[in-house]
């Protein structure tokens, strides 16, 4: 049995190499940025079967050449490598991890579940035992780029697991941005988690600075144009303050997002191997937090300098 499970391995998962037209590709979670990002595999050659919980937001990705299938199971029984974008950690052990209709039921020996969505590290472990234990591979490897980054395939990618096993999947995420090997199983989930925090504080940095721009009646596009050229440009500025200067708050993910995320960064006990003293990272989910309080929770991250000018008593 063990002699035929190597052999099936060995015709189509990991180690075979992955190529368009042969290697079967499942997405799972086709939002704004799993929807753009599974789009790219499509126009890069793969055959890509997506499920979503509601079908009707699959119809782009069926109109670009995906099939779709029913359950997270009948997904890796028709794929060799399942990649999963969801909400939550909760979403993550249901999608992946459920008896009857989770992906490890439906994905074959050999193949290799990549979770890119921002989940925890602990549960990432988790995956990564349950996924060798029945002859697969598990890579937890989110993303980072926004929804910019997803359209354009510029993402940065943080993918924890076995080096050997990212290097082969290396056909795929070229189309999707750059991978960076972090190490053991959950790593690229605490390297996003890093990632977020270092996020969150340079969008509370621009919504406060356009605030107070504002308030002192300077011309703010000019006055953003002006630091971006010093040490103040980023890429967060890069990718928010347009839509900060034209009130754009609707474009890309929900803020409920980075509260969740910043969140994990604060919880003790995931490992014990994380810092969870991290007063700014406190400060900044407050703050997040305060728009999903205003009722603003659908907004998208740039939307923080409404939370600046309520405290200020700005109205706009």
């Amino acid at each position: 049995m063990e002699e035929g499970r190597k052999m099936d391995a060995a015709a189509f998962g990991f180690p075979a190499p992955v190529r368009p037209g042969a290697t079967r590709v499942g997405w799972i979670g086709i939002g704004v940025m799993g929807g753009a990002m599974a789009k790219h595999l499509l126009a890069a050659g793969y055959a890509v079967t997506a499920y979503a919980r509601s079908p009707a937001k699959a119809e782009s990705l069926v109109a670009a050449g995906a099939s779709l299938a029913d359950s997270p199971a009948a997904v890796a029984a028709a794929s060799d490598v399942v990649f999963t974008m969801v909400g939550n950690p909760g979403d993550v052990r249901a999608v992946v991890l459920d008896p009857a209709t989770g992906v490890l039921v439906g994905l074959r020996p050999g193949g290799v579940l990549v979770d890119c969505t921002s989940s925890s590290p602990s549960l990432a472990r988790e995956i990564a035992a349950a996924a060798s234990a029945a002859g697969c591979y598990a890579v937890d490897a989110p993303v980072s780029g926004g929804d910019v980054g997803a359209r354009d395939g510029t993402l940065a990618i943080f993918a924890g697991g076995d080096e050997a096993v990212i290097a082969w999947l290396g056909p795929l995420f070229v189309h999707l941005g750059k991978a960076t090997h972090m190490g053991a199983p959950g790593s690229g989930q605490s390297s996003k988690i890093a990632n977020q925090i270092a996020v969150a504080g340079a969008v509370v940095g621009l919504g406060e600075s356009v605030a107070f721009a504002n308030a002192a009646e300077l011309d703010a596009p000019l006055f953003l144009d002006a630091i971006s050229k010093g040490a103040a440009g980023s890429r967060v500025m890069d990718i928010f303050s347009d839509r900060v200067l034209r009130r754009e708050f609707a474009s890309g993910g929900s803020v409920r997002y980075i509260v969740k995320d910043l969140g994990m960064a604060l919880e003790v006990g995931d490992g014990g191997e994380e810092a969870n003293v991290l007063p700014g990272a406190a400060l900044y989910r407050q703050m997040f937090s305060a728009m999903v309080a205003n009722g603003d929770g659908d907004m998208s991250l740039q939307g923080l300098i409404t939370v600046v000018e309520r405290l200020n008593g700005i109205g706009k």
